[in-house]
C-alpha cells in the first residue's frame, strides 16, 4: 500500500511504520486514531466490537460458507457498507485485509465435536463475541495477555488456546500445545483505518489516491497470507504437530446459531447478516 501510495503521488505521499510495542493494545491504537494522534494503523476488527457494533458481523462464527465467500462479501457492497459505518467513530474505513482462521489448540487433547469443548479454560481474545462463542460450547474463556499464553499453556493454569494457524507458529506455542485442531471457528479480519480528524483535512484527491492504495493492496496482501499459511503448516508437521482434520462443523455451527440474534441486535445489521447468508 505504501509502495503504491508513493508512486501514485510522484513522491509526496508514504507510509512510516512506527512498529508496535507490547503495552500499545489495539484499543489504545485505536484511541490514537480517534484523536489524530496516528494517522492509520492496520488492527484487528475484534477492537472495534465495544464502539462499532456493525464490526461484530464479520467475525460470526460459521457465517461465511468458505474463504472465497467471504472474500467475495468484504470486497463487495456489504464491505463497502460496514466500512462506512465506521466515519460515525472518528474513523475512516479503508479496506479489509485477510487473517487466516482460528483454531484450538492443546498439548494433548484434541477437539472433533461441541461436547469435547465442555469445561476447558481457553484463553480467547479481548473480544466479546469470542467469549459469548466459547460459552455458548460450554467451555470457560480466560483473557489473558498473548504474551503469557505460552508459559500457561507449559504450567497447565489453561487447558487450551485458539489462534489462526500463522500466528500459532510464530508465538511457538506449538511447543507446549502439539494438538491443533481445525474447528475454525472464526476468522476476524483485520481493517486499515484511517484518523477521520486527519482524513478530513486532506484534498479530496489525495483521500482518493490512499482509498485505492489501500483496495489495491488487498490481492497482494492476501497473497501474502497464503503462502504464510502454507509455509507455517508445512513448518508444523515438520515440527510434529498433529492437525485434527475431522472437527464437525456442523455440529459446530448449529450449537452456535442461537448466538446470532444475541451478538447482532441492531434490525439492520440483522438484514446485512442475512444477506450475507443468502449470497452464493
Amino acid at each position: 500500500m505504501g509502495d503504491l501510495m508513493r508512486e501514485r503521488s510522484g513522491g509526496r505521499l508514504a507510509i512510516r511504520d512506527l512498529g508496535a510495542a507490547d503495552r500499545d493494545s489495539e484499543l489504545f491504537t485505536l484511541a490514537q486514531l480517534r484523536t489524530g494522534t496516528l494517522d492509520m494503523a492496520r488492527i484487528s476488527i475484534s477492537a472495534l466490537h465495544g464502539s462499532a457494533p456493525a464490526t461484530v458481523i464479520p467475525t460470526l462464527p460459521f457465517l461465511f460458507k468458505s474463504v472465497a465467500h467471504r472474500r467475495r462479501t468484504l470486497d463487495g457492497p456489504i464491505g463497502e457498507e460496514l466500512l462506512a459505518s465506521l466515519t460515525s467513530y472518528d474513523v475512516v474505513g479503508l479496506c479489509f485485509y485477510d487473517v487466516s482462521p482460528r483454531s484450538i489448540y492443546m498439548p494433548n487433547r484434541s477437539v472433533h465435536t461441541p461436547a469435547d469443548m465442555k469445561g476447558l479454560k481457553i484463553r480467547v481474545q479481548t473480544s466479546p463475541v469470542m467469549a459469548e462463542v466459547m460459552q455458548a460450547l460450554g467451555a470457560r474463556p480466560v483473557s489473558i495477555p498473548y504474551g503469557q499464553v505460552r508459559a500457561q499453556l507449559a504450567a497447565g493454569t489453561i487447558d487450551a488456546a485458539e489462534n489462526n494457524i500463522v500466528s500459532y507458529y510464530a508465538s511457538r506455542h506449538f511447543e507446549v500445545a502439539k494438538v491443533y485442531s481445525l474447528t475454525e471457528h472464526a476468522a476476524p479480519q483485520g481493517i486499515v483505518l484511517f484518523s477521520k480528524r486527519v482524513w478530513d483535512q486532506l484534498p479530496a484527491a489525495d483521500q482518493k489516491l490512499i482509498r485505492q492504495a489501500a483496495r489495491d493492496s488487498v490481492t497482494f496482501y492476501r497473497k501474502i497470507v497464503d503462502e504464510q499459511e502454507a509455509a507455517s503448516r508445512s513448518k508444523l508437521s515438520e515440527s510434529g504437530v498433529e492437525f485434527v482434520t475431522g472437527t464437525d462443523k456442523s455440529a459446530f455451527a448449529k450449537a452456535l446459531a442461537p448466538l446470532y440474534p444475541k451478538l447482532v441486535t441492531d434490525p439492520r445489521h440483522r438484514a446485512l447478516v442475512d444477506r450475507i447468508k443468502s449470497a452464493e
